[in-house]
């Protein structure tokens, strides 16, 4: 029976073989290319000739005199977004649970989803243009009401803001659909109990709709633990400028410049070492919470 189920599901394993060469190849494979974090690598000589230098590129690193900054602004930035898109995604969710009008539910619930599937390219061109100093419309509304403009993408206190603001913007629809989606698995008779019992809506909000996805908060809050060092590369590159380096400058583009503009391959290496290491840890004692908190498992 057992020979005959292999047999049965051996096709299906057949094709696995396509994705996990796809994954050897890209994902497994130039991870080779890490021992460059302990070498002073220059090209022309390639990882096998390049000179061995063990941790000096780390030291480098740790003396960098904005290597704390940058480290501080990933972190700062990264838990900004993680609150911000717990809370308001679960507000939505709860103000479109309560919406009776299927049809106006269904058409705000498309148009705040739409942002999710736009990339920063656009995103950041579409906000470059409404916060813009001179022609913005936001600093229009603003100058309306006798509010000098506001350069929010050039002014260290502001532009940290910006990024949660407007990572929240393109991602809280996708967030709001995953709760509305554990809205749908509370027992509606635990409704019609709080009813009988005098439960106003606000009751029920507390004693019944909170405690029912109360668990997929736990879970989703535990798993981005592991994105406390990603703060988000593609958003802050398409939106940063030197004149935000002080408080918009990340990981992500401390290692993108080092690499590509600097030519310090063997340090930026380094760098992204660092940061992969500690989100392994991170993600490793993310996935453990989860299952303790929430009994959540992949395998």
């Amino acid at each position: 029976m057992q020979r005959k189920t292999r047999m049965r599901q051996l096709p299906l394993h057949l094709m696995l073989l396509p994705s996990l060469a796809i994954l050897a190849i890209y994902s497994y494979y130039p991870m080779a290319g890490t021992v460059i974090a302990f070498q002073n690598f220059t090209p022309a000589k390639g990882i096998w000739h390049s000179e061995w230098v063990g941790w000096d590129n780390f030291e480098y690193i740790a003396n960098l005199p904005g290597t704390i900054q940058v480290v501080w602004n990933t972190v700062y930035i990264a838990l900004m977004k993680i609150i911000a898109n717990l809370v308001l995604p679960i507000l939505m969710a709860l103000l479109l649970n309560e919406v009776r009008n299927e049809r106006f539910k269904k058409a705000v619930q498309t148009m705040v989803y739409l942002p999710h599937f736009l990339s920063w390219v656009i995103l950041s061109g579409v906000l470059i243009d409404i916060l813009s100093p001179s022609t913005g419309i936001v600093n229009d509304i603003l100058g309306s009401y006798g509010v000098k403009p506001i350069y929010f993408l050039g002014n260290n206190h502001w532009f940290p803001f910006v990024l949660v603001g407007s990572d929240v913007w393109k991602e809280f629809g996708f967030n709001t659909i995953v709760y509305l989606a554990a809205l749908t698995g509370i027992n509606p008779s635990l409704y019609e109990a709080a009813v009988v019992d005098g439960a106003s809506r606000w009751k029920q909000t507390l004693n019944v709709t909170l405690p029912g996805i109360l668990p997929i908060v736990i879970l989703l809050t535990t798993l981005s633990l592991g994105n406390v060092l990603n703060a988000g590369f593609d958003q802050v590159f398409n939106l940063y400028s030197p004149q935000v380096y002080e408080s918009g400058d990340i990981i992500d583009t401390l290692v993108y410049r080092l690499g590509f503009d600097d030519a310090q391959f063997g340090v930026a290496t380094a760098v992204g070492l660092f940061k992969s290491v500690v989100s392994l840890v991170l993600i490793s004692a993310s996935y453990f919470l989860a299952y303790r908190l929430a009994k959540y498992r992949i395998f």
